[in-house]
């Protein structure tokens, strides 16, 4: 099954046939045994591996909470809107990708100064939903509701997502609007950055002030949800493990973001669990490439930090000032050395870090 879509260099997949994939590979391996029960009891002694999601029960909450010692695992964020493709009006809109790097695969909306001007005041004025008591918390910065985000100041959306550079000269354009594709067929798109905690009734109001959104039809509004996760820097080592126990965290929980960087985790912590469980028999001889003979040796593998693998491990157990949960950047690299563009420097990085994780498994 083909999950993948085009959208210039971003990595798209369907994610209700992604998840459908996840799921007939689990349950059609011979490997493992899926039990659909709820869980509420976990012994630190045994070796497991806790990825549950935003959507985790109260009893495996509060285990959670008893085992690493926290009285809060979650924060909020928010979702951007979903529009129909065939309701954008494409007279006032145009395909391509900023700066090029890709196949027209965005639909941009622009803006002129007026335009923009009279939209920035009603998103500022617009009504939010009131979140409960019990739902207020931290936001995620890197997923900060657009409303928020412009309350910062006027330019904000113009410096960020509503920039209105890499398309060449747009003449009076002041600000663009890009929609993502959302589903493999291509005919539902994502309002990028515009993630939102407005009531219903106003996203239909001040998006559809968008020139090329005045009739577009919103299949799903912005919503805030909950996310969960752990304080990993106090609490995990780069294998994941819940220092002093048998247990590990995958996923969501453990403070990355994003589908490949759970993936990452996971297989992180399973890599590890299966050495540790290597370590407790002592009855296998090591044998294969470095990477086998260390799993079968029962030792830990803790990637380079110069890997986009190791580098997420290493964040979520070494950040101490402001821990949020991460995606996969460069900036996380921490590299020091001086390079001509950007380019340069991501084709450096990209390349080291693929030598050094063949140097694993060749």
């Amino acid at each position: 099954m083909n999950v993948k879509f085009p959208l210039g260099q971003a990595l798209a997949v369907d994610r209700e046939k992604f998840a459908e994939l996840v799921t007939k590979n689990i349950e059609e391996n011979p490997f493992i045994e899926v039990i659909k029960e709820e869980v509420t009891q976990i012994s630190d002694d045994e070796i497991t591996i806790i990825a549950t999601g935003p959507l985790t029960s109260s009893g495996l909450e509060d285990e959670i909470k008893r085992l690493t010692g926290q009285d809060k695992l979650f924060f909020y964020d928010a979702a951007a809107p979903i529009v129909t493709k065939e309701s954008v009006d494409m007279s006032k809109a145009f395909t391509a990708d900023r700066y090029g790097k890709g196949e027209s695969d965005y639909i941009n909306c622009p803006m002129t100064k007026a335009e923009y001007e009279a939209f920035y005041n009603e998103l500022i004025n617009a009504e939010r939903v009131e979140l409960h008591d019990f739902e207020k918390g931290g936001l995620f910065e890197g997923c900060m509701p657009i409303e928020e985000m412009a309350r910062r100041g006027s330019q904000t959306l113009t410096y960020g997502p509503l920039k209105p550079v890499g398309f060449g000269k747009l003449g009076d354009v002041y600000a663009v609007v890009q929609l993502r594709q959302d589903n493999s067929e291509g005919t539902l798109y994502n309002m990028v950055g515009f993630q939102t905690n407005l009531k219903f009734g106003e996203q239909k109001r001040v998006f559809s002030m968008i020139p090329a959104l005045q009739k577009a039809e919103f299949v799903k509004y912005g919503v805030m949800h909950r996310n969960t996760f752990i304080n990993s820097p106090e609490l995990l080592d780069a294998t994941y493990n819940l220092k002093g126990t048998n247990v590990f965290f995958a996923g969501q929980i453990s403070g990355v973001e994003g589908y490949v960087e759970s993936i990452s985790s996971g297989l992180v912590a399973s890599l590890n669990a299966i050495s540790l469980y290597n370590n407790e028999r002592k009855d296998e001889e090591p044998a294969g490439n470095k990477l086998e003979q260390t799993i079968m040796a029962g030792n830990s593998i803790i990637f380079d930090k110069q890997t986009m693998i190791g580098a997420l491990a290493d964040y979520i157990s070494n950040c101490h000032e402001n821990f949020q949960p991460m995606n996969a950047n460069f900036g996380i690299f921490g590299e020091e050395k001086r390079f001509k563009s950007k380019q340069e420097k991501y084709e450096f990085l990209a390349n080291r870090a693929l030598d050094i994780i063949s140097s694993y498994i060749n």
